[in-house]
């Protein structure tokens, strides 16, 4: 089995992109697993799917596969990149559309400048929604890991995410403590873990530990999910920079029920093919 792909990144979080709106594509877990491989493989954090909607209101659908083989519901870098491979296949000539996902209806706009903004929907709090196995649905939350207790925020962005705040990012405990919090037994559905820097009230550096593929140079999803956290901690303002080892993104909230806006690039590596 031949498959023409795309490799692409939003802000260094990397892709393998395909077209199953023009092929037929089923693929295995050990076979997405091959194509995420840096050394076997293409090499990538996550494998997207473009395929035709089921949902009525929606343009495409959009489904995303982690490194490991999982299937999950959300990918904010992903979107970005989703954006612009319909855009460049010239599976659309809108500059804005819906998409169907695991968790519900995004909508992406290309910009005139060639960067994407995402309405990633409203953040989720509940904690049975996220799913967190909490005693509240508290902003703040103590989690036992490794025999240390660290504060985090437990939110959705359509995917589970745990914030914490640290002092300095870059000695951030993220290699030891990332894995222990992905999967944490409150945590059901596993976690994406995420550690964040204030440098002040418009800007954060972020590092985030990804369920299913480890440390990724960005997370689209991740950035949302700690600019919520900092909103609703009264740390951030409605709209932040926020620096990851790849690039930065722009994201702004408005509060309580508003959508989360995520600003980035969206950008086409190479295209290839690959016998599977």
């Amino acid at each position: 089995m031949i498959l023409k792909f795309t490799k692409m990144h939003g802000a260094g979080n990397d892709f393998v992109v395909f077209n199953g709106v023009r092929q037929r594509i089923q693929l295995s877990p050990e076979q997405l697993r091959l194509l995420a491989d840096r050394h076997f493989g293409v090499g990538c954090d996550q494998i997207l799917l473009v395929e035709t909607a089921q949902h009525p209101d929606a343009d495409f659908r959009y489904r995303i596969f982690n490194a490991d083989g999982d299937e999950v519901e959300q990918c904010g870098n992903g979107a970005r990149c989703f954006m612009r491979f319909v855009h460049d296949q010239k599976l659309t000539f809108k500059r804005e559309i819906v998409v169907e996902t695991k968790s519900g209806l995004i909508a992406p706009r290309l910009e005139d400048n060639g960067q994407v903004t995402v309405n990633m929907g409203a953040p989720i709090f509940e904690a049975a929604r996220i799913p967190f196995l909490g005693s509240s649905d508290a902003v703040i939350q103590s989690l036992e890991v490794a025999g240390e207790t660290v504060q985090i925020t437990a939110l959705s962005m359509g995917n589970p995410h745990a914030l914490q705040v640290v002092n300095d990012v870059e000695h951030a405990p993220v290699a030891m403590q990332g894995p222990l919090i992905e999967y944490h037994p409150q945590f059901p559905q596993r976690v994406n873990a995420g550690f964040m820097q204030i440098v002040d009230r418009n800007h954060i550096k972020l590092r985030v530990y990804e369920r299913g593929t480890g440390e990724t140079l960005s997370c689209g999803t991740g950035a949302c999910a700690a600019v919520v956290a900092g909103i609703c901690r009264d740390l951030l303002d409605a709209r932040v920079n926020v620096a990851t080892r790849g690039g930065v993104l722009n994201i702004a909230w408005a509060g309580n029920d508003a959508p989360v806006f995520m600003t980035g690039p969206a950008i086409a590596v190479f295209e290839g093919e690959i016998n599977l």
